[in-house]
């Protein structure tokens, strides 16, 4: 199969180097501004891997051009953080044809929705298919231009949803040669609900952060930054996700329990779980405050989740004080910025009738 791989960071050069591993013809694209990367992949002709996944995958272009890295493109993989969903719908704009299928990964909270806006696709629309994941398919870093290191390919517990809801299986099939253990969401809203990145990374940062400005981030983020009071907050914001859901009709999955599915934690609990998660091991603290486990975590995660609580009636006190706080320490206001929410992303007058039939 033909596909192009949008991103070029860890995430996206880990998922072009397990489908050139799978036989598969692979195309790597990223926006000029963003060079290193990419430009030794193109220079070495593939991607050196080592950890979970090791060898080297050879692609077939890697580069900064659009027009070349879709040609042909069977499926087209969108990779990176929340807000880079955006300016790749809206580059593809008029790019797409029809049979194409689009898998925004991770999703980052929505991340469907705001391609298709972005690319200017009706919701309903399903010439073009369009999906997304509850979270990316690795534990992986870039540890030099070129070369990555796999700490972990999820076993199981990465979510799939494609919008409209009823192409989801056909997306599935589609991937499953190299990711078997993909699994079938609810809808988007389920994939969404289940990214776990907000639950965790903002309450863990707030919880260090005199510790992360006085050292540049100089100690372990899960072994040491999640200490058994840490691990309570984590689990008051995973319980209001958890309620969230259910009015919705969707079952989340608490966090360490998806955790052990995924193949990252041992113990079903809040606190060493965290500590001494296998997939976790080794994983350094951001050296500053201004980094996207605020940024996007809150900004593209928890705040569309209090939003859309708020919209279907459920109370969210934990996830909006770590808003009020995280605004206070950063002297922004996510809540005004209001990056992602459900108006945002034009679901905002929904019922959760009609919520729930997306």
């Amino acid at each position: 199969m033909k596909i192009s791989v949008l991103g070029a960071g860890a995430g996206g050069t880990a998922t072009a180097f397990d489908c050139a591993s799978h036989g598969h013809q692979v195309r790597l694209f990223d926006f000029p501004e963003f060079p290193a990367n990419i430009e030794t992949i193109a220079r070495q002709g593939g991607i050196h891997a080592e950890g979970g996944l090791s060898g080297f995958a050879e692609l077939v272009s890697a580069g900064h051009d659009l027009d070349e890295a879709l040609r042909g493109a069977e499926l087209i993989y969108v990779v990176g953080p929340a807000y880079s969903t955006e300016p790749f719908g809206q580059a593809l704009a008029g790019r797409l044809q029809s049979g194409q299928t689009v898998i925004v990964t991770p999703g980052s909270c929505g991340g469907a929705l705001a391609f298709k806006e972005a690319a200017r696709l009706p919701i309903e629309d399903d010439a073009i298919r369009v999906a997304e994941t509850s979270t990316l398919h690795y534990a992986v870093r870039l540890t030099e231009p070129g070369r990555i290191r796999v700490f972990l390919k999820l076993k199981a517990g990465n979510l799939l949803a494609a919008l409209p809801r009823q192409l989801t299986d056909d997306v599935l099939e589609m991937i499953s040669d190299v990711y078997p253990g993909m699994e079938r969401a609810k809808s988007i809203i389920h994939t969404s609900l289940q990214n776990a990145n907000p639950v965790i990374h903002p309450a863990v940062t707030l919880a260090n952060a005199a510790r992360i400005e006085g050292t540049g981030g100089d100690f372990l983020f899960y072994e040491d930054g999640v200490t058994d009071s840490v691990g309570r907050l984590i689990e008051a914001v995973d319980r209001e996700r958890i309620a969230i859901g259910a009015r919705l009709g969707v079952e989340i999955f608490p966090d360490p329990e998806m955790g052990m599915r995924q193949g990252y934690m041992l113990e079903n609990n809040y606190g060493s779980a965290y500590r001494e998660a296998p997939g976790f091991l080794g994983i350094g603290a951001q050296p500053q405050l201004d980094h996207r486990y605020l940024n996007e975590d809150i900004g593209y995660g928890l705040i569309f989740m209090s939003r859309l609580a708020r919209q279907v009636g459920v109370e969210t006190p934990t996830m909006d004080a770590i808003i009020k706080l995280a605004s206070v320490l950063m002297a922004r206001d996510y809540a005004e910025e209001a990056l992602r929410t459900p108006d945002s992303l034009g679901i905002g007058s929904l019922s959760v009738e009609e919520l729930g039939a997306l």
